[in-house]
């Protein structure tokens, strides 16, 4: 990306799929764009999708300061404006979920439809793990190399799944997602962001038809805040995953990809509509 500038870093990018609607997918907490394999694979076919590092991860740059939801969203916005998409379906994982939120609120014209996984909307008991969770979560990221491949696979994943999970997919799912590990000041930064993050008072603004993802066996993000989202989004649906944990992007991938294409598609055709409706009634004029 260009015109970079001190509060605007450059963010690495990448394209996958040739034809079909847009899609741009945000990721959570220290995490790269790889971390979307399962989704790319599976959407690709069909889909133009976006995945990106944030400022400070992997291959984008990292501006100095305290770091806001609004400037993740503004970074999202401009990797969507760097790809060419004027408007797109919104995926957002954990902390992707909440940049996601203020993303949908801001700008509401460039969102078709809005998908929170995992995620919440802000405030000090929301952003709260189970006090398991929150032993994994520290240890993930102050341990050494190996101590943290195995806190956060306990952190993403019940144990009934890990026991039955291919080990080789699980250990080439924990490279890319432990991976090039984040600097402790983009760490910082990112989780200053998320304990100011609030949005719940401005939910009922959200316009774009949502999809709420609740992974019922997360440790890290309680599954009530799912709950709270749908809630508070109008006309929001709620998807339950009785046996996924935080990881449901891959522990569930087959099935949540099936029902991001059936949001996308639902969303498409509301939006085809519109814009039926709209030529029409310009016409008649």
């Amino acid at each position: 990306m260009s015109e970079a500038t001190p509060t605007r870093p450059t963010l690495h990018f990448e394209r996958h799929g040739d034809s079909g609607p847009p899609v741009l997918l945000v990721m959570g907490f220290g995490m790269r764009g790889i971390v979307w394999k399962p989704q790319v694979d599976g959407l690709k076919q069909d889909h133009r999708l976006i995945t990106y590092d944030h400022r400070g991860i992997g291959e984008s740059e990292s501006p100095g300061g305290n770091w806001t939801m609004r400037d993740l969203a503004e970074d999202a916005l401009r990797v969507a404006d760097a790809a060419g998409f004027d408007s797109f379906h919104l995926v957002g994982v954990s902390m992707g979920g909440m940049i996601s939120q203020h993303l949908a609120l801001g700008w509401p014209e460039r969102v078709r439809s809005l998908s929170l996984v995992a995620t919440h909307a802000g405030g000090v008991l929301s952003a709260l793990p189970t006090l398991r969770g929150l032993s994994f979560f520290l240890r993930a990221n102050l341990s050494p190399p190996a101590e943290r491949v195995d806190a956060l696979t306990e952190l993403l994943y019940p144990a009934a799944f890990v026991a039955r999970a291919d080990p080789a997919q699980l250990k080439a799912r924990m490279a890319d997602s432990v991976g090039q590990r984040a600097k402790p000041d983009t760490l910082k930064r990112q989780l200053g962001a998320i304990v100011r993050h609030r949005t719940r008072s401005e939910l009922g603004k959200i316009t774009a038809p949502t999809l709420v993802v609740q992974p019922r066996q997360d440790i890290l993000i309680r599954p009530r805040e799912s709950e709270r989202l749908h809630r508070l989004i109008p006309g929001a649906l709620l998807s339950r995953y009785d046996e996924s944990g935080h990881g449901l992007i891959f522990q569930d991938a087959k099935r949540l990809n099936e029902e991001l294409r059936q949001h996308f598609a639902k969303a498409e055709r509301r939006r085809n509509v519109r814009t039926s409706q709209a030529a029409q009634s310009q016409a008649a004029q």
